[in-house]
């Protein structure tokens, strides 16, 4: 478990006006300081934030955190952001966005092939992960319209 921060005990503070919708966001990153600014910044954008320090915490924490977005690091203590991935399966949150040193156009491609939307290279520019969590928002929202749509038409 994340010493910095319990499943669940992100202080979601209320929206800034023209944000996108709370979100659960579970954040897999080994270097402290970065996970912590990423929490702080999330949580200050409104969204409720779980983190882990390390592949297998986020493998044990992920199922019960109920998290619509996942940010990992592909660089991981005990493995990287790949095998966290395709361990999870169909367990994976719907949206997803890795987040590495790693820049090659092989490792985007690899994390497209395990089922990131997106490989950001660090550092990582608020602004565009704030736009991906739109876009995440909004694919999500369009999910749950067509489901209950489908649940009423049945």
């Amino acid at each position: 478990m994340d010493p910095l921060r319990k499943p669940g005990e992100g202080s979601a503070t209320p929206a800034l006006p023209g944000a996108s919708p709370p979100l659960r966001i579970f954040i897999v990153e080994n270097h402290e300081d970065t996970r912590f600014l990423l929490s702080l910044l999330l949580e200050q954008l409104g969204h409720t934030v779980f983190s882990a320090a390390t592949m297998g915490d986020a493998l044990a924490e992920i199922p019960a955190a109920h998290c619509d977005v996942l940010i990992s690091d592909i660089g991981l203590p005990d493995g990287d952001g790949w095998t966290l991935m395709t361990t999870l399966a169909d367990g994976q949150p719907r949206y997803a966005i890795a987040m590495s040193g790693f820049g090659q156009t092989s490792d985007r491609q690899r994390s497209l092939g395990v089922g990131y939307r997106h490989h950001l290279l660090k550092p990582v520019e608020p602004n565009q992960l704030e736009n991906l969590l739109d876009e995440a928002a909004h694919e999500l929202r369009n999910d749950e319209r067509r489901r209950q749509e489908t649940a009423q038409g049945s």
